[in-house]
């Protein structure tokens, strides 16, 4: 996964280095500009069971501001946003290794460093007792969530 660029950068931003669970880091590129999740749109994605994209819909593609091409076999991680604690990835993951449905709100990275918040399901996909992958479903979060959220989330890390 490569460093965030200015040159894709909308607007004033703030540098970040994020640390993922297998060692790596990702330089990224942050600004205040949120990008409001469009009323009956759903974003669906698929990924390995290594949490990298397999395929995504047109929404996918259209909210992160990313070129298909550049989100197929990329980390889901592509996506995350530093004021998300690594708490609720943990969550999200130890949720999907037992085998069980997952529910959140995510506050996602765009590639012009802005952000969108969504409402997550995210599921595992079972074939013969055996875990193939992950699907997940994004959808309009609820305003007075996404501010709880808000104040919720600094408190985690």
């Amino acid at each position: 996964m490569n460093d965030m660029q200015p040159d894709q950068i909308v607007g004033e931003y703030v540098e970040h280095t994020l640390n993922f669970y297998d060692g790596s880091s990702r330089k990224i590129l942050v600004t205040e500009i949120e990008t409001e999740f469009p009323k009956g749109c759903l974003i669906v994605s698929r990924t390995d069971t290594s949490g990298v994209i397999t395929h995504c819909n047109e929404s996918f593609v259209k909210m992160s501001g990313y070129a298909r091409e550049e989100l197929i076999d990329q980390p889901h991680s592509i996506l995350r946003h530093p004021d998300i604690p690594p708490a609720a990835f943990a969550d999200l993951w130890n949720t999907l290794e037992k085998g069980e449905k997952w529910n959140g709100y995510v506050k996602n990275l765009r590639k012009d460093g802005g952000y969108y918040w969504v409402y997550v399901t995210a599921i595992p996909n079972i074939r013969n007792s055996v875990t193939q992958g992950y699907t997940s479903v994004r959808r309009e979060p609820s305003r007075k969530k996404v501010e709880e959220c808000i104040k919720l989330y600094p408190t985690m890390f």
